[in-house]
C-alpha cells in the first residue's frame, strides 16, 4: 500500500518521493521542486505581499529549518505562479508557496495526500500574494493535483484569517468545502493597547503586586536589565545564550532542548542571524545584574510579531523570570507602532502565557480536498481519527510515567 502511494504521488513530480527532479524541471514556474529550488528573492517578495503574515514560512527561517533541522530536511515546494500578462514587468511572479511532505512521511499513512511541512513553529499558514489570493490558492492546489495528490492538509492554520478564506472560495466555487481534522485556541496579544492597561485587566492588581515584589527579590542579585537584540551581530551573541538557558532547564533534561541537536541548534543559529538581517528576529532578555535568567527569540513579519521559545534559568524559578521577560516583551510590543498582533505560538492551555495574555487565535488542521466527491477524503479523516484512537492512550502513558520520574524520591 505504502508503494501505491508513493507511485501516485510521483506520477507529477519525482521529489515527492526524495529524488531531486532534473535541472530544467526545478526552474520551471509549474513544476513541482525541492524547497531549495525556490528563488530566496521571489520568495522575500512573496512574504513582503503575503495577505497574512508568518514568521514561520519566510525563506530565511524555512530554509534553515530545511537544510538542518531534525526530521525536517528534504521538504518540497508548492508553486503558485501569476501569468506573465499579470505582471507589470511582463515577468512570471510567484503568488502562493507551501512547503508540502507527503502525508506517508509526516504520519506513516500511505495516502496519497500532501502535507504541510513542519517549520519547527506551530502556524503553517502559507503565504498567498493578497492582490491574487484565490489565485494562488487556486494554483497550489493545481499544483497539488499534478503532483498524483487527492487532497492536501493544512496544519496549523490560521483558522480565521485571510488564507484560509482564500481556500474556502475556490473549494465553493469549485462545489467542495474544506474540512476541519481539529481546531483549538491559543493565547495572543493585541499589541495596539496599551501595555499596563493590558496587564492590568489581565493579571489584576493582587497579581502584579507579586510579581512587583518577586522583580524587587530578583534585584536583590543584582539590577534587573531587558535587553532587546536586533542587529546580526546582537542577535549572533544572544542566541547562544538564548540556547544555554533553553538547554539548562526541563527540556535539557529530557533531551529535547536545541542545543542537545547539532542540526536544531545551527538551524535557530543560521535562521536567527539571517533574519536579523532584514529586522524579521529580536532575541531578548532578562538579566539580573551581568546573568542571563530568561531568553527568549521573537520574529517579525509584517504588522506582526511571534513569540517562538523561552528559555530559562531554573535556579532563579522562585522570581518567575519567564513571566518576568513576558511581562517586558509585552511592554515592549506594545509600545511598537509596526506590531498590531503578537501570536504567543503556544499549547491550547499554556499556563504562563494564558493568564497574561488573554487574547485568542482559532488554529487548526484542515483538508482541503482537490476533487469534488473524491472517495480518498473520507479515508483520509478516518485514518487520521484511528491513528488518534491508537496514539492517545499511549501519549497519556508516557505522561504519566514521566511525571512519575520527575517526583523526588
Amino acid at each position: 500500500m505504502v508503494e501505491i502511494a508513493d507511485t501516485v504521488l510521483v506520477r507529477g513530480s519525482s521529489v515527492i518521493a526524495g529524488k531531486r527532479p532534473p535541472p530544467e524541471a526545478a526552474s520551471r514556474p509549474d513544476g513541482l521542486a525541492p524547497l531549495t529550488a525556490v528563488a530566496a528573492s521571489q520568495w522575500r517578495a512573496l512574504a513582503e505581499r503575503a495577505n497574512e503574515p508568518n514568521g514561520y514560512y519566510l525563506p530565511d527561517w524555512e530554509l534553515a529549518v530545511n537544510a538542518s533541522a531534525r526530521g525536517r530536511t528534504g521538504v518540497a515546494a508548492l508553486a503558485a505562479w501569476s501569468q506573465p500578462a499579470a505582471a507589470k514587468d511582463g515577468a512570471a511572479r510567484l503568488i502562493g508557496l507551501l512547503p508540502a511532505i507527503s502525508m506517508w512521511r509526516a504520519w506513516k499513512i500511505p495516502l496519497p495526500v500532501l502535507v504541510s511541512a513542519d517549520p519547527y513553529g506551530t502556524l503553517g499558514t502559507p503565504p498567498l500574494d493578497r492582490d491574487m489570493a484565490e489565485d494562488a490558492a487556486a494554483g497550489l492546489m493545481m499544483q497539488a493535483r499534478k503532483a498524483g495528490a487527492h487532497a492536501l492538509i493544512l496544519r496549523d492554520m490560521s483558522l480565521d484569517g485571510a488564507a484560509m478564506k482564500a481556500f474556502r472560495e475556490v473549494l465553493r466555487q469549485g462545489g467542495m468545502r474544506p474540512r476541519l481534522l481539529q481546531s483549538h485556541l491559543r493565547a495572543c496579544l493585541d499589541a495596539t493597547r496599551d501595555a499596563d492597561e493590558c496587564l492590568h485587566d489581565a493579571l489584576g492588581p493582587k497579581k502584579l503586586k507579586e510579581l512587583r515584589r518577586q522583580r524587587n527579590r530578583l534585584a536583590e542579585h543584582g539590577e534587573v536589565r531587558f535587553e532587546v537584540a536586533s542587529t546580526p551581530q546582537a542577535v549572533a551573541s544572544a542566541v547562544e545564550i538564548f540556547l544555554q538557558l533553553e538547554a539548562s532547564g526541563w527540556k535539557g533534561q529530557r533531551g529535547t532542548a536545541l542545543l542537545q541537536h547539532d542540526g536544531d541548534a545551527g538551524f535557530v543559529r543560521r535562521a536567527t542571524a539571517a533574519l536579523a538581517e532584514f529586522r524579521q528576529c529580536e532575541i531578548v532578555t532578562l538579566l539580573s545584574g551581568d546573568t542571563p535568567v530568561a531568553a527568549a527569540v521573537v520574529l517579525r513579519h509584517q504588522d506582526r510579531a511571534f513569540y517562538f521559545k523561552l528559555g530559562v534559568d531554573e535556579h532563579y524559578a522562585k522570581f518567575s523570570p519567564g513571566v518576568q521577560l513576558t511581562l517586558d516583551l509585552t511592554r515592549h510590543l506594545c509600545a511598537d507602532p509596526a506590531i498590531r498582533l503578537v501570536d504567543s505560538t503556544a499549547g491550547a492551555d499554556h499556563p504562563m502565557i494564558n493568564p497574561i495574555w488573554r487574547g485568542r487565535l482559532a488554529i487548526g488542521d484542515v483538508l482541503i480536498p482537490l476533487r469534488p466527491h473524491d472517495p480518498v477524503v473520507p479515508l483520509v479523516r478516518a485514518a487520521l481519527k484511528l491513528r488518534q484512537l491508537i496514539r492517545e492512550p499511549l501519549r497519556r502513558a508516557a505522561h504519566l510515567i514521566r511525571k512519575r520520574q520527575e517526583k523526588p524520591s
